[in-house]
């Protein structure tokens, strides 16, 4: 397709669009956008792009009955739910592997972990690029899940063979609080770094994916389309703590009983097994064709407005803004966007002048609908950008947490639960919450905001950030307890050595109220892109909720960094908030910093939030534009 995505028509003239504001050409405009592709259900029931549904070889589907729908969908919940399993697995048992087996200090395993799961979001843009662009989504995640499997195996082998492990021997607990275990060569964590992030490059094209590609499976032109939308992404999540549920317990179990090999093997055989099913409800699925590259179509947009930017509206060789005649958009995969009025300077990609020819270039001239993609993409940034805040607060909880737990009584009567089993209690409130939104949340929240689903898409998100607040804000509270009954009862310098009573339960409420956040926060947010997407970047759209995760990760990594080299003293002996002797460390203050930062981002988030505007909206707007037209010409 090359950079001449957009391919403009040789009759120009049959363009009208003027900026005149008053005239007849711009009101012409709105029609052309109005009767794009039938949007039946843009009315209050979310926007839709129109676009056609395909089979696995890109050709019309003739009987959408016999594809698609939840059957479908289930395939592909299978392979969330062991990505899922495998991400979360080895995000809770790779610290200590690292620890207890490579010999790494704990402070520099956390944020090796921390890197990993952070790139292995960030680089979901990768994911979503290729997707939207090239491959589809379907064969997006058939090559990046099997990458993720071949990741697996090698983290398998690393843990099973003795030859890419350092020596065990004489290393027991008081030589590895010492560091005087021997490390492991830098071709053995060299070869841990590369099978690790082999998997995050395999995610990377997964999580943009999956959750895209199971919304295609639903026909957007049904009236109980919005409804059916919503629950998926309900259910969609609920796969994913289940995911998440099994990897802090049953996986756990395994490395206790049969080792780390096992433990990482088990991943590996869970992920193959979804792969499997995933390939069997190939002739199920309904696709979307890629439509050619995202990043070209918004360079374009951003180049052609900079050639144009002294160009007055007022020009006396001005034809108007640029838009193709007829019902269909010029990009493959999208339907038509409405003009808006937001960001202004990028029109001027689209205006269309005499000087511009019979075919000028598509870095010169843009299309409407092309310009009104790159809008929305800046548009939805600052949303999801508001939720690193909380993807902080989940990566600091898992690892905080967790030491946290080792100081504490993890008994329930005679059973004694392993502490790396405690964040599968945030995934067990989550699968509360879920199993209970619909006959609860749903019922009672309607009477209150007379939204027909509860809440809207955003409310549900600012509903998530506001118990993240609660949540890390109890976390300082009971820390400020536990280190000062530590101290009390001579445990300051045992911080491996759990206080029999004082439970780790009392851990329960931060972990059961950060659940609660992510369902309303993480839920919503994957609807809201995936809605508000174009409907040629829905994978980009949705890669905007694992950018925003990976970038939590990177930035716990920073300020735990930052914390460390403030409010650590050698001068003076005094050890920083965060040091590895948890009972000497300042943990309550860091999670008091974290609740100021979460405030903040909350009243950033509000504001964002007011001030947009769903497509929903702005798609009535035109509609009424064009009654008021329709009215004038009777």
């Amino acid at each position: 397709m090359g950079s001449r995505e957009i391919k403009s028509p040789e009759d120009m003239l049959e363009t009208p669009a003027s900026l005149e504001v008053d005239g007849r050409s711009r009101k012409k405009l709105g029609m052309f956008f109005i009767e794009s592709d039938n949007r039946r259900t843009a009315f209050g029931r979310g926007y839709t792009g129109g676009t056609t549904p395909v089979d696995i070889h890109g050709k019309p589907i003739a009987d959408l009955s016999k594809t698609g729908g939840w059957i479908a969908a289930l395939f592909i919940f299978g392979n969330e739910m062991a990505e899922r399993m495998a991400y979360f697995g080895l995000s809770v048992n790779m610290v200590a592997f690292m620890f207890y087996v490579m010999h790494r200090p704990f402070s520099s395993s956390s944020n090796a972990v921390n890197n990993f799961l952070g790139i292995s979001q960030v680089s979901s843009v990768l994911g979503g690029f290729l997707a939207d662009a090239y491959l589809g989504r379907y064969w997006t995640i058939a090559i990046f899940t099997t990458i993720y499997l071949a990741g697996l195996i090698g983290i398998t082998l690393c843990a099973s063979m003795k030859i890419f492990v350092p020596n065990q021997d004489q290393c027991d607990q008081l030589s590895l609080l010492l560091g005087s275990c021997e490390p492991a060569k830098p071709w053995q964590m060299l070869y841990l770094y590369v099978v690790l992030y082999l998997t995050a490059f395999g995610a990377a094209g997964i999580r943009p994916c999956v959750s895209s590609f199971g919304a295609d499976q639903f026909d957007e032109r049904s009236k109980d389309y919005k409804t059916l939308l919503d629950r998926f992404f309900n259910f969609f999540y609920l796969c994913v703590t289940i995911g998440a549920i099994v990897a802090f317990t049953l996986v756990v179990y395994i490395q206790i009983e049969r080792g780390w090999g096992a433990a990482f093997g088990s991943l590996a055989i869970a992920m193959g097994v979804s792969n499997m099913l995933f390939f069997a409800g190939t002739p199920l699925y309904r696709h979307r064709l890629p439509g050619g590259s995202p990043l070209t179509r918004v360079a374009q947009v951003l180049v052609a407005a900079f050639k144009k930017r002294h160009v007055p509206s007022t020009r006396s060789e001005l034809v108007g803004l640029y838009e193709l005649p007829g019902r269909h958009s010029a990009i493959k995969g999208s339907g038509k966007i409405p003009h808006t009025d937001d960001f202004t300077c990028l029109d001027k990609a689209a205006l269309q002048l005499k000087e511009d020819g019979g075919n000028p270039s598509t870095w010169r001239l843009c299309t409407v609908t092309q310009v009104e993609e790159v809008k929305i993409l800046i548009k939805l940034i600052p949303i999801p950008a508001c939720t690193i805040m909380l993807n902080v607060i989940l990566t600091e909880f898992i690892t905080l947490s967790i030491q946290q737990a080792y100081t504490l009584n993890t008994h329930i009567g005679k059973l004694k639960l392993p502490v790396t089993c405690m964040p599968v209690f945030p995934g067990l409130s989550i699968f509360l919450i879920l199993c209970l939104y619909y006959s609860v949340f749903v019922p009672v929240s309607r009477r209150i905001t007379g939204h027909p689903h509860g809440a809207s898409q955003l409310q549900r998100v600012g509903i998530g950030l506001f118990i993240s607040i609660l949540s890390v804000a109890w976390g300082g509270v009971f820390e400020r307890f536990r280190r000062g009954y530590a101290i009390k009862h001579g445990y300051e310098f045992s911080f491996l050595t759990p206080m029999p009573d004082l439970s780790a339960y009392w851990l329960l409420i931060q972990y059961c109220l950060i659940g609660i956040a992510e369902v309303f926060s993480i839920v919503g947010l994957l609807e809201f892109l995936y809605e508000e997407a174009p409907d040629a970047m829905k994978s980009i759209g949705s890669a905007y909720a694992a950018i925003a995760g990976g970038l939590g990760c990177f930035a716990a990594s920073i300020i735990n960094s930052i914390v460390k080299s403030v409010t650590r003293n050698p001068e003076n002996k005094q050890q920083s908030w965060l040091s590895q002797n948890i009972n000497n460390a300042k943990f309550d203050y860091f999670y008091w910093l974290l609740t100021v930062l979460s405030i903040i981002n909350f009243c950033i988030f509000l504001y964002s939030a007011h001030r947009y505007k769903y497509r929903t909206e702005q798609t009535f707007e035109a509609w009424e534009t064009k009654q008021n037209i329709l009215a004038e010409d009777s």
